[in-house]
């Protein structure tokens, strides 16, 4: 068994290294050969903070790649909050020393307007022209940014996949930067090289951490930055796991807090928008903390899906201007919503959400200088695996140990982006169990490769000859 599984493993890690080594020695890339003006203002004058030596080291890898004349496909994976918006904002403004422009693909409007907001709150005293483009824009903003992009006077451009519609034509792109967080497919990323003569490169960057072994295996073909610090003045949020039965010592423990001035978030699952059953118990849950929490000593505000947008908007911004104390909201914020006062966050019935969730709903809080707190409340009864993840919620704030976890209770066939994929199909490898025969098969794969690049050695032929006749039953040549 260990012997087949073995083989399984060596032959797709010899695959990935050949597609990774070509891609080394053949493809050519733009070159930016200087750090000019524009990045060094920036770092000197307009850094909101120090720079992590996580940031630091991410930086100096980029830059190695950027200047090899190579094209560089990098994976870059951050956990929640640890500054890797600051890392591609430096790298663009490398490019553009360089001549370059540069695109930044997001996967949601939210998203997409977020990171736009912040680029230009952060550029706003530099001669830097950003614009936004989405699938809402009118036609007479799209008209302005695609003459823009074409006659080189926008230096980055960001949006949703509006910006690799073939309307989008720019001067000289030098350096696409994707918000992985919905996995844009290959074929996406692929319409990306065609956007100049030389392909620009790439950095894919993604807040859910990825398993070591998942990244080895599925992202085995791109280079790989790991940014595993959170930036200074960060306090680790306390996680505790608490039943039902303690619910009125929970709610005095936001009184506490919102009595020192902070701000507490209620979270309610919602398995289905549309389900009656949820959202009853989410009226339920709101009038319960208002009487905890009676006007006019306390304001709560609440945040739902049947919301129309512009609610949406009114009741988070009252929350960010901390005239609400508390935000009773389903899992609607999960993604991206900073409000750095906020220091309590509350999950009710946390045993029906998964790990990688209940660990995006805590980095909501956390991003002051603030001690936080996320309690997880559940029912008496629960069952195996979600007590599993409770404990771990508990135990680590590590987002690279919770998906290693996450992996284990799972398994990888449930993991997004690897499905369709079809890279993990062994027929017995598995993984999780056999880590360390992929550890095993990944370093015999590497160093054949190292002493033999063209696997043209007579003893190698073997080898060669055996991928060749593999060649026609997958469709490897086609990923990116």
């Amino acid at each position: 068994m260990r012997r087949i599984k073995f083989e399984e493993l060596f032959f797709a890690q010899l695959r990935l290294g050949l597609i990774k080594m070509t891609r080394h020695r053949f493809s050519k890339g733009q070159v930016f050969d200087k750090v000019g003006a524009l990045f060094n203002n920036f770092y000197s004058n307009y850094l909101p903070f120090e720079l992590t030596g996580a940031q630091k080291r991410v930086l100096k890898d980029i830059r190695k790649d950027a200047g090899s004349g190579r094209q560089m496909n990098r994976l870059l994976q951050g956990d929640v909050g640890s500054g890797k918006t600051i890392v591609a904002l430096m790298m663009m403004l490398m490019a553009a020393d360089n001549g370059f422009q540069s695109v930044m693909m997001a996967p949601t409007e939210i998203l997409a307007r977020q990171h736009y907001n912040s680029i230009t709150e952060l550029l706003k005293d530099m001669p830097v022209y950003v614009k936004l483009l989405t699938g809402s824009s009118k036609t007479k903003q799209r008209r302005e940014v695609l003459q823009a992009a074409e006659d080189g006077s926008l230096t980055i451009l960001i949006g949703t996949h509006a910006v690799i519609e073939e309307k989008v034509i720019f001067k000289n792109l030098g350096l696409a930067v994707v918000d992985e967080q919905h996995k844009f497919g290959v074929a996406q990323r692929a319409l990306l090289w065609k956007k100049n003569t030389i392909p620009p490169h790439i950095l894919v960057m993604t807040a859910t951490p990825i398993p070591r072994t998942l990244a080895l295996t599925a992202y085995g073909d791109l280079d790989y930055s790991v940014m595993d610090e959170l930036p200074p003045g960060r306090q680790p949020i306390t996680t505790i796991h608490r039943y039902e039965s303690a619910r009125p010592q929970v709610m005095d423990f936001i009184k506490e807090e919102v009595g020192k001035g902070r701000q507490a978030y209620i979270i309610y699952p919602l398995i289905e928008e549309s389900s009656k059953q949820d959202y009853e118990n989410l009226m339920k849950g709101y009038e319960e903390v208002q009487s905890f929490f009676p006007e006019p000593k306390f304001w709560v505000s609440m945040v739902h899906g049947r919301m129309t947008a512009a609610q949406k908007e009114t009741n988070m911004q009252r929350f960010v201007n901390r005239d609400t104390q508390i935000m009773v909201s389903t899992t609607v914020i999960e993604v991206g919503v900073n409000v750095p006062n906020a220091s309590v966050m509350v999950i009710e019935s946390a045993e029906k959400f998964g790990l990688s969730q209940l660990h995006q709903l805590r980095g909501r809080v956390g991003r002051g200088a603030d001690k936080s707190f996320c309690i997880l409340l559940t029912g008496p009864k629960i069952s195996k695996d979600a007590m599993e993840r409770l404990k771990i919620m508990v135990a680590t704030n590590d987002g690279f140990k919770i998906a290693e976890k996450d992996l284990e209770i799972r398994g990888p066939g449930d993991i997004e982006g690897t499905k369709q994929s079809g890279l993990l199909n062994f027929k017995l490898a598995n993984i999780v169990q056999d880590k360390i025969i992929l550890e095993a098969a990944r370093e015999a794969a590497e160093k054949i490769l190292t002493d033999d690049p063209d696997l043209i050695v007579a003893e190698n032929l073997c080898l060669k000859n055996y991928l060749q006749q593999q060649k026609g039953k997958t469709a490897w040549s086609k990923i990116s």
